[in-house]
Order: structure tokens, then sequence, then C-alpha cells
């Protein structure tokens, strides 16, 4: 979810204290900073005036010589013969709670930590593909249950400790033991091994062709089994940056790794400060006055403010899923008639018309950028007659309506709460709204399954399996789902399984269990100064290293 990622832990207060702020903007560049001080005392001390013009001129050519050089090492690390600065500041809407991450939920912990502070046997870009990561390169057997993985060598944590095959089985096997989070997408997975010190062998019980994409999230983690530290404060990884600090209520310090092994992803800036921005239009004048440099994701709406000369704006397909979902153990809710027509009477364009015409129209459970997508927009149009006589059927009207309670979390606003309680009225809903902070919903919603109406932004990719789960907080129990999404879990053959997937994510959308309000389209905005931010998928894969301010 595009959340904070759980009801519990807390910063640590004293880390609090020792928040780095970001260094000033005035000048980079030591040599013209020394030049600077210098000058205080250039006053003319004695009658030698002719060595006093001699130490002048040669202190300018030195002067001179030094800008020349660093703009030479600038020239080589930009290609573009600007500045780089030490610090960016990042503006994201949602924080994570606590940095536990083997235990806490959510994908805004992952947002800020998988790939920069801590790394996973795989990796994938902002194309949502796989790609090398601790191990450079992997071997797949016939029948689809032994994985081999080559590591990269002399790899290392950021306290120094050696990083290699035992830490990757141990890590794996530590997720199956103790039912870290995730544990569940590599239900099939048996055992991992360390073959010798650079490679890992994976043995399955069934074939699983989602394996290789879930290794670069949690179930690919890799962790230092002999560090001594607070997991929901800290973090010990092996990625290009380190936690200088972490307040879940303001800010998260991250700085570049000394000790990182890699070079593929050594980090363009020193420093990164990510901001946590819940109101909209606070986050876009912090953007404005400059106090952020990039916010991910911005309004739509609000971003048609901003001077394209001064900021770049975009907006790309992603894994995020506006999930209304209806849970389905519920007395009212299990008759599939007042689901269906719940379906029927939301207005999707309108939705989409209000938040700035961005987001997508999305009518089951798999996003456009996912293995079986297919537009499902058809199965439930917008059609008020039609939900009207489905609520009827069922025994409800407007003069007798259907009293139900939407419950999410206000970081959403109340807009979408607002129009959802308007469009389902005309139906015989009396729809009340329940805003609640989202640890409360966490805990309410997420965890104990409390709930009648619930919505909330999915942004994981690949999690169809969720609609496999009964007792995910969704309860929905399709046992030919079930059967469909394990046969394309174990086709070998790419376009075999997408096509299980596919018919999967039909059954889903036909049974109702929830509506898909659109898929989200992240907008980010950012300064013309800044380079390398990804354009797409930011709100899952964030790679910091590759993001840079210059001037």
């Amino acid at each position: 979810m595009s959340s904070p990622t759980g009801a519990h832990g807390e910063a640590d207060a004293t880390k609090q204290e020792n928040e780095q702020q970001p260094q000033s903007t005035a000048s980079t560049d030591a040599t013209l900073n020394a030049r600077a001080k210098s000058s205080n005392g250039a006053k003319s001390q004695g009658p030698k005036k002719w060595l006093i013009a001699l130490i002048a001129v040669i202190a300018v050519v030195a002067v001179i010589v030094a800008i020349a050089v660093t703009r030479g090492k600038n020239d080589d690390a930009n290609t573009s013969g600007v500045t780089k600065a030490d610090t960016v500041t990042i503006g994201l809407k949602l924080a994570p709670v606590s940095l536990d991450i083997r235990h806490q939920s959510g994908s805004a912990i992952e947002q800020v930590l998988i790939g920069n502070v801590y790394e996973a046997l795989l990796s994938r870009d902002s194309d949502n593909k796989v790609q090398p990561g601790l191990a450079k390169s992997w071997d797949i057997s016939k029948d689809g249950k032994t994985y081999t993985f080559h590591l990269n060598q002399n790899m290392t944590f950021s306290n120094g400790d050696k990083l290699d095959a035992d830490d990757v089985a141990w890590s794996i096997n530590q997720l199956k033991e103790k039912q870290y989070y995730n544990a569940n997408q590599v239900a099939s997975l048996d055992k991992a091994e360390a073959v010798d010190a650079n490679t890992v062998k994976l043995t399955l019980s069934t074939p699983d062709s989602n394996l290789l994409w879930y290794l670069t999230g949690r179930p690919g983690l890799v962790f230092d089994k002999n560090a001594k530290y607070n997991a929901k404060t800290e973090a010990v990884g092996s990625g290009p940056y380190t936690v200088e600090s972490f307040d879940s209520a303001s800010k998260m310090v991250l700085k570049a790794n000394p000790k990182y092994w890699g070079t593929a992803h050594k980090p363009a800036t020193q420093n990164v400060v990510i901001r946590f921005l819940t109101d909209d239009n606070a986050a876009v004048n912090a953007l404005k006055s400059g106090d952020v440099d990039v916010l991910s994701p911005v309004n739509a709406t609000l971003a048609k403010s901003l001077d394209a000369s001064t900021y770049t704006v975009s907006a790309a397909d992603g894994s995020d899923k506006f999930v209304l979902a209806f849970n389905c153990t519920n007395a009212k809710l299990k008759d599939k008639r007042v689901r269906q027509a719940i379906r029927y009477a939301i207005n999707h364009k309108e939705i989409i018309a209000s938040r700035g015409n961005v987001d997508y129209a999305l009518g089951g459970p798999i996003p456009s950028v996912d293995p079986g997508y297919e537009d499902l927009t058809g199965l439930y149009p917008y059609n008020v007659d039609k939900a009207k006589e489905l609520m009827k059927e069922a025994g409800y009207t407007t003069d007798k309506p259907l009293r139900l309670t939407l419950t999410y979390a206000n970081t959403y606003g109340t807009e979408l709460g607002d129009q959802l309680k308007s469009q389902l009225a005309k139906i015989g809903i009396d729809l009340k709204i329940d805003y609640v902070e989202f640890s409360t919903w966490l805990q309410n919603v997420h965890a104990n399954g409390d709930y009648e109406l619930s919505l909330v932004d999915h942004a994981e990719s690949h999690d169809f399996y969720k609609w496999t789960t009964p007792d995910y907080y969704y309860h929905y129990d399709g046992k030919n789902v079930q059967a469909l999404y394990a046969k394309a879990l174990a086709a070998t053959d790419e376009e075999e399984s997408n096509e299980y997937l596919k018919q999967a994510a039909k059954a889903v959308s036909e049974d109702a269990p929830a509506d898909w309000l659109f898929g989200y389209r992240v907008t980010v905005a950012y300064n013309t100064s800044v380079k390398g931010f990804p354009d797409k998928l930011s709100q899952t894969v964030l790679p910091l290293w590759q993001i840079a301010k210059v001037k």
C-alpha cells in the first residue's frame, strides 16, 4: 500500500536531536570558500610590497588552477559542466512509521529502503523489469524448481561486515522460518543453500513464475545476522545509503555509504533528505519555496500552477490501484447483487475528472504495468438504472436505503468519500464516511478485517495473490480464482502464465468483491536542476542513488 508501513514503532528521540540539516547552497566549492576567508587579512604589513604582490599573483594563479581542476572534475562527473550539489531534498506524501522492514506492512517503507539502504538478491528497474542485484546472474532448471544465483564478489554491509552466500541463504531461510512480512509471496520456496561463498541455490516445491520478481522485494532482502541495532529506528544494509536519522513525523536523512561495495549504483548525491508532506497544498508550496527539490506524488490539479520553465511535471502508469474493497464476510455485502449495484453506480469518469483527468480507468485487480493486465472496464459500466434494479432485488430503495460505512485513512482527503456518498445515494445506499488515522486503518481494517467498505491505494506490483488469500482483509474466497492463479504460477511459459492471470483477474472482477476506482498515475514534479529522478513507478521503485541536483 502507498502508506505508512505499520501501526507500531516510534523514532528514537536521540536520533531526532542528531539529525543533519541540508547544507547551505550558498557555495559548494571549497576553493571559493577558502578564497573568501583569506581575503579578510590581505592588508600590507611591511615595506616589501613586491613580495606581497608576488605572493598575491601566485595566490591568484593557484586559485585559477584550482577552479579549472574543479570544473574539469565536475565536467567528468556530470558531463554538463555544472557543479553538483551535495544534498537533494525529496517530498513524499506518506511516511513509514517504522524502519523494521521485516515486520511492517506497506510500500512506504519499501519505497525508501529497498535498493537504497537494503539490497535484495535481485533488483528491478523503473520499467518493472527484473535486473541483477546482489546476484549478477542466475540459472533456472528446466522443471522450474531450482534457481542458482551467482553473486557479486567483495560485497560488504554498511558496518564493514562481509556479505556472501551464507548471509543470503540465512536471510531467506529466516524469512520463511520467522514468517516475516511477504513470506507468503514465496510459499513454494523450500530452502536456500550456500553452495559456496559466491553461489546460492533455491529449491522450490512447485514452480513459481513470480519468484524472480518477488526476490527484488522483501523476500530477497539480505541482512547482517551479526549486527546489533534497533530495527525500528535504524538500519544496517548493504546499499548505497545509510540512515543518518529518522522521524516518521517529519523526515528521514540518508547519507552516502562510504563502505558501499558496488559501482553501478554508486550515489550521485552525498545526502538525501526525505520530507514527509501529507498536505497537498503545503507540499506544492514547499516545492515553490525551494524547501524540497522533488514532490512524488504531487496533486495533479495543483501541479498545473507550476512554471514549466522551472519545474518538470510528468505522469505515467504505475502499479497503484485505488481499491474500494467490500468486506465479503459482512452480512450486507455477502449479497452479490449489492456488490454489483455499487460497481454499476460509481461514475469513474467523474471521479477521474475531479482529480485532474490524469488517472486511468481500471476495471480489475491487475494494473497496466503487471503481467496479466487486460482492460476490464466494460464489465461494470456506469449504469444507475441497472444498479437500482439490483438494489431493489436485494430489498433496498432510495426510500428504504441500505446503510453502509466506508472506513478509510484521512491522508486521502475527503473528496473521494464525498463523491462516493453522493453517487451511491442515487441507488439507495446511505453511506457513512469514517475518516481515521492511517495507523488506525492498519490495525482495524488491514490487520483485523473489521469494516464494511474500505478504500486504499494498493501500490504493490504483482500482488494478485491477495485475491487468492481468504484471510487477507478482503475476505474474498473464490475457489475458481485460486485454481486459475495456481496454474499461472506453475506455468513455465510466460505467455501461458499471463493467460491464466487474465482469466483469474476477470473472474475476480465479475464476482465484484471490490471496485477499482482508478489506476493511479503518479504525477511527479521536480526542479529542472534535478537529474535522474524516475518518472515511472516512483511510488514503489525509488533509486535515490541516481538522483542528483546540479546548478
